[in-house]
């Protein structure tokens, strides 16, 4: 009897365990990471992304990880010793595998993007440029992560991802719904424009109103399922460098002497230049037969005339070149009317925040801050920001000025649209620039990774099969026993 309980006790427990369902089981998504260099103009900086593998609408949901400055000036400055660019990244690139996961890091995209300085350097001498961006790419080879290439972004390039990444952090695309458990697209998306001001070029971002068909610097997007057709336009040559050293070499060809007036300088402030530095540059290297003073050195005394500075900048512009027409800006470039909110980041962020000037401030408010601050003396200045660089604080003038020039009478901005620009350096915790939309968009090329199956029992099924096992072999003991 013993014998016949166990073994029926047995065929039972062996169809239970028969009749239980399994189920395929979901494991959390893993997360992804991605490595992205912006190679500025003036300098470099490294920033890590994450995301999990699972992404919305084909599009990952990324958020910033590590952002990392990297010692020194922009790549483009290595010209004479390239393995130097390579060289400078080593201790950014070091601090980014301690934040990776040991067993993922050979498996993350790590990419490397110049912009206008190395494109500055291109039009100038295309060998010494790649052979930069060699060097570069060689350093980046030699650690364990999924190189992906080393590039010169166009200027249009570099726009549209900033309008990417401003949009992408305050909810434009996407944003999570926790009634709902899932991420949605507003209702009522408010889609913002991007203004980047940085060494070397300047670029603007909007999506304008009607099709994509009455323009033709666009660029096209589809993100979270949703495509879009924006405006953007770089121009190279007026960023604040460029400016600066196009400004000094007008003033110093107009006067066609070895000393010049300069109405944006600080009164008893002074600065010499080698007149051979502009033939560094493609933006001032052009031969004026003005300047025949050989190269040797010029001396620019500051004059603190905020007016006469204004005036001076004005003409670093082919403002005629548009007409009478409203849909350009200078030089003859066509623009779209302005529509919605702007961010403004980068250099015009910095140098409206060394000036204390804020949003909501009138358009006049922002004059009479700018111009008080260009009647300073060099003295008044320096004594007042003795911690700031003393070869920068000279130049905010020229820069405040110009950044008015360029939103007032280049982008077309006036005294009623001046509040929806916003002036910003970062948003939630991530910086505004264009290296996340430019993760961000390869998201999309980067597959999704299918959710990761095992076979797995249903909770309930199983415990009860479970218990129903135990009683069995009490009963089939009890009866061995018995």
């Amino acid at each position: 009897c013993a014998i016949i309980g166990t073994l029926v006790a047995v065929s039972i427990i062996a169809l239970v365990l028969s009749l239980v369902k399994i189920e395929d089981v979901t494991l959390p998504p893993t997360v992804k990471y991605g490595l992205v260099f912006d190679a500025g103009s003036s300098h470099t900086s490294l920033f890590v992304y994450e995301w999990d593998s699972d992404k919305e609408n084909d599009t990952g949901v990324v958020s910033q990880t590590l952002s990392c400055d990297v010692q020194g000036q922009g790549i483009s400055s290595y010209v004479n010793d390239p393995p130097k660019a390579g060289e400078s990244l080593r201790e950014c690139l070091e601090k980014a595998l301690k934040v990776l996961p040991a067993a993922n890091q050979r498996e993350v995209p790590a990419y490397l993007g110049a912009t206008a300085g190395m494109r500055l350097l291109r039009e100038q001498n295309s060998s010494a440029a790649a052979q930069v961006l060699a060097e570069v790419a060689k350093t980046m080879q030699e650690y364990p992560v999924a190189f992906k290439g080393a590039r010169v972004l166009t200027g249009e390039e570099e726009g549209a991802y900033g309008w990417i990444t401003i949009n992408y952090l305050l909810d434009s695309f996407t944003k999570f719904s926790p009634k709902a458990h899932m991420w949605l697209r507003p209702e009522a998306a408010n889609i913002l424009g991007a203004l980047d001001l940085g060494g070397a070029s300047t670029q603007i971002s909007f999506v304008p109103e009607g099709s994509a068909t009455d323009w033709d610097e666009g660029s096209r997007f589809t993100l979270y399922g949703y495509k879009y057709n924006i405006y953007t336009h770089s121009y190279l040559c007026y960023g604040q460098n460029e400016v600066l050293r196009r400004l000094a070499k007008e003033l110093i060809a107009v006067r066609g002497k070895l000393e010049a007036d300069h109405p944006c300088y600080p009164k008893d402030y002074s600065e010499t230049i080698s007149l051979s530095s502009f033939r560094t540059s493609p933006c001032t290297n052009q031969s004026d037969p003005r300047l025949a003073l050989g190269d040797r050195s010029v001396t620019l005394e500051g004059r603190g005339d905020a007016s006469g500075c204004l005036a001076a900048l004005k003409k670093l512009f082919n403002f005629s070149a548009c007409g009478q027409s409203q849909d350009c800006t200078f030089n003859g470039v066509y623009q779209p009317p302005l529509r919605g909110q702007f961010i403004a980041f980068s250099a015009f962020y910095y140098n409206f925040k060394f000036l204390n000037l804020t949003e909501g401030q009138s358009l006049a408010t922002v004059r009479e801050t700018i111009e008080r601050f260009c009647t300073r003396s060099w003295e008044d200045l320096s004594s007042s920001y003795p911690a700031e660089n003393p070869e920068r604080l000279p130049k905010y003038c020229t820069n405040a000025n110009y950044i008015l020039t360029l939103l007032l009478d280049a982008y077309k901005f006036n005294e009623s649209s001046w509040n929806s620009i916003f002036f910003q350096k970062k948003a939630g915790s991530a910086d505004v620039g264009w290296t996340l939309g430019y993760m961000l968009n390869l998201t999309n090329m980067i597959p999704a990774e299918a959710p990761a199956r095992m076979k797995g029992h249903v909770p309930s099924l199983w415990a009860a099969a479970v218990a129903f096992i135990i009683l069995t072999l009490a009963l089939g003991l009890a009866a061995l026993l018995l």
